[in-house]
């Protein structure tokens, strides 16, 4: 019996399929009327496993019973005490669906719009990565030398793909290494490769041969019900496109793309992404995917313009066309005239003066005008991050997500393998800035494969943040430790998620202590984040026993409003700045100056210039933003006034809604979210 929400999903038909190659005897999965062959990763994703199905598992051969034993094996690691050979629940990767927001359309200048993903301005030349699966049907006169071609193709992808996995390891990627792990098993497939020498038997290239087979395949993972594993297609077109472009004379990389490019795409696939000369890239716009989508996330990163979900009818536009991508509007125009273009260099410029100014002042403290200091630290996910964050003034690290360590992954990251992660990261930023490191936060709506959990009607209500580490004590115990040793290496601080009641801030902080005392290790600040309506109403109880708050404003907005940030149709009124959720803010501020914790931000809403003044005025302490974004805030804390923004404060807790918020921001405060 499987156990598990998402049953049989990618990771867990690799370790299958990887189980059984190390055997002579065949072996096939049944469930039903239905069979899979056990060392075909699509094939087994086929049967379309979910948690609580019966799969049988049929071997014939002389070593049948080893290789029955290995594949139970296979899909036991991370269960828990008295589950019987299952996989647990996988990480949902986003389906292939258009962003959330405005349908397709173009505007009245004939510019086509998306969704905002990453902010700026850019002018620069399409470049359409095509990425197409386009192949002429043509005879082949030596079947054998077809053969030959596509042993060397799938030799040199393989390279590829092991290099590219080498290299995110070695930047402490482990989640984007990890997908490359995957596209190495898919490469084994003996079902792809079965399928691809009968076509060359028949007479194809090996060009068109390997396109059918894949082809096939995705169409295959594409047809299933099971919307978790119809995602996989992509990983499988993905790889399939990587050894048919070495086929046919493309190198499977896309170092091609020419200087101050717009690089436009369908969508922009993790090996495309990896492989991308940054150098040369301006902006990226994608007619698939959000704001919270990959290439949102890199763009960000790279502090470079965005926009996704855009017209699809953008991908008709030439290569070499001049455009404006505007990632503050969410367009692309097309061939703008003289005018247009003058005015976008002209806000370049400006953009670049004023960000000159904000890199030479970043290292200087962000005091308001009438000598109030608010701390500017960063939102980091990675080591490369870590040694960012003083190059652009950060005092510190407000929030280091810690997910990247568990994600993409069949089993949990060693105490070993965390300690020097953490350690490394607060080596980089150094003795004198804080590092605040987030326990993991995942549940029912972000699970992993190696953490089981039951089907939820409300995930976001569900077994999530710490409720979720409670119940996995191991998993918590494992992770102190490594924040614990590290701490001997910086200025550490641990910080719980989604903390809803006094009961779990006090169970979370047990571990903490016990672990402390075993180690040896000396008292470390302790905090929580307010991510739930419960925590700031009790902030003044929470900060009798906790060191620090951190507000998560995301998860705060969707918890206050009722409101699904993620619903397309919600999104637009899932405004953090709405006054209910300013006054839990203005509380929870209250309760924690009361017994003398310091309270910081670290949700979207500390990088946007329209709440920084209202921010400033209730009195948070800390603000962490995005890396890019950490000049530009210690420069408009600088600007403003304490007194000021305390006036702002008081008429926006009073206000109707977000929108009329930021209206009086903008009137009060004109300079701020210019």
């Amino acid at each position: 019996v499987i156990e598990g929400e998402s049953g049989l999903h990618a990771r867990p038909a690799a370790a299958v399929a990887a189980a059984a190659r190390r055997f002579t005897s065949e072996v096939r999965l049944v469930k039903g009327d239905r069979e899979a062959n056990a060392r075909s990763v699509v094939s087994i994703m086929t049967l379309e496993v979910s948690g609580g199905d019966t799969v049988t598992i049929v071997a014939r051969g002389e070593d049948a019973g080893a290789a029955v034993a290995a594949i139970v094996q296979s899909l036991t690691p991370g269960l828990g005490a008295g589950q019987r050979g299952g996989a647990g629940s996988a990480a949902a990767a986003p389906s292939p669906a258009r962003a959330g927001g405005a349908p397709p359309m173009t505007t009245g200048d004939g510019s086509f719009k998306g969704v905002p993903a990453s902010p700026g301005v850019a002018i620069g030349r399409v470049f359409q990565l095509r990425n197409d699966d386009d192949v002429p049907e043509e005879r082949a006169l030596d079947p054998s030398h077809e053969r030959r071609a596509l042993d060397a193709a799938l030799a040199t992808a393989r390279l590829q793909l092991a290099a590219l996995r080498a290299r995110l390891a070695a930047e402490a990627d482990a989640d984007r290494a990890a997908i490359f792990a995957a596209h190495q098993e898919l490469l084994e497939d003996p079902e792809l490769l079965d399928a691809a020498a009968e076509e060359m038997r028949d007479g194809a290239t090996a060009a068109y041969a390997w396109r059918q087979a894949y082809l096939r395949q995705v169409d295959r993972l594409l047809a299933l019900q099971n919307e978790l594993l119809a995602g996989r297609a992509a990983d499988l077109r993905d790889v399939g496109r990587r050894v048919l472009h070495l086929l046919v004379g493309r190198d499977g990389e896309s170092d091609d793309v020419p200087p101050a490019s717009i690089v436009v795409a369908e969508d922009l696939a993790p090996s495309d992404a990896a492989s991308l000369d940054r150098t040369r890239v301006l902006g990226f716009c994608t007619t698939m995917g959000s704001a919270t989508s990959h290439v949102a996330i890199l763009a960000r990163g790279l502090g470079i313009p965005a926009v996704a979900g855009i017209d699809p009818r953008v991908l008709e536009v030439p290569s070499g066309t001049r455009v404006v991508l505007d990632g503050d509007a969410g367009t692309l125009q097309p061939e703008p005239s003289a005018a247009q273009e003058a005015e976008i260099v002209r806000r370049q410029e400006a953009a670049e003066r004023r960000r000159a100014v904000e890199l030479a002042a970043a290292a200087e403290p962000a005091v308001t005008r009438d000598g109030h200091r608010v701390e500017v630290v960063a939102n980091i996910g990675d080591v490369d991050e870590a040694r960012r964050v003083a190059e652009v003034g950060g005092e510190g690290v407000g929030l280091l997500r810690t997910e990247f360590l568990f994600l993409e992954r069949r089993t949990a990251p060693t105490e070993e393998e965390q300690a020097a992660v953490y350690e490394a990261i607060a080596r980089a930023l150094g003795p004198e800035r804080i590092l605040v490191i987030r326990t993991l936060d995942v549940g029912g709506d972000k699970p992993l494969p190696y953490l089981p959990m039951a089907a939820e009607a409300n995930p976001f209500l569900g077994e999530r943040g710490i409720r979720l580490l409670l119940n996995r004590p191991e998993i918590l115990a494992s992770q102190v430790r490594a924040i614990l040793r590290a701490s001997r290496a910086g200025k550490v601080a641990i910080m719980f998620p989604m903390i809803s009641t006094i009961a779990e801030w006090r169970a979370a902080r047990e571990v903490v202590e016990r672990e402390r005392i075993a180690l040896g290790v000396p008292p470390l600040p302790v905090g929580i984040m307010i991510e739930t309506p419960s925590a700031a109403l009790i902030a003044d109880r929470f900060a009798r026993e906790a060191d620090f708050f951190s507000i998560g404003t995301n998860d705060l907005t969707q918890y206050t409003l009722a409101m699904d940030r993620t619903n397309p149709g919600l999104a637009p009124q899932v405004d953090a700045l709405h006054p209910a959720v300013l006054r839990l803010i203005e509380r929870t501020v209250a309760g924690a100056h009361a017994h003398a914790r310091w309270v910081g931000v670290c949700g979207a809403l500390a990088g946007d210039p329209q709440a920084v003044p209202v921010l400033v005025g209730l009195g948070v302490d800390e603000l962490s933003a995005s890396v890019p974004s950490v000049p530009s805030v210690k420069a408009q804390v600088r600007a403003l006034s304490l007194e000021e923004c305390r006036a702002t404060a008081e008429l926006a807790l009073d206000a109707a809604d977000g929108a009329e918020v930021r209206a009086l921001v903008v009137r009060r405060h004109p300079a701020g979210p210019a």
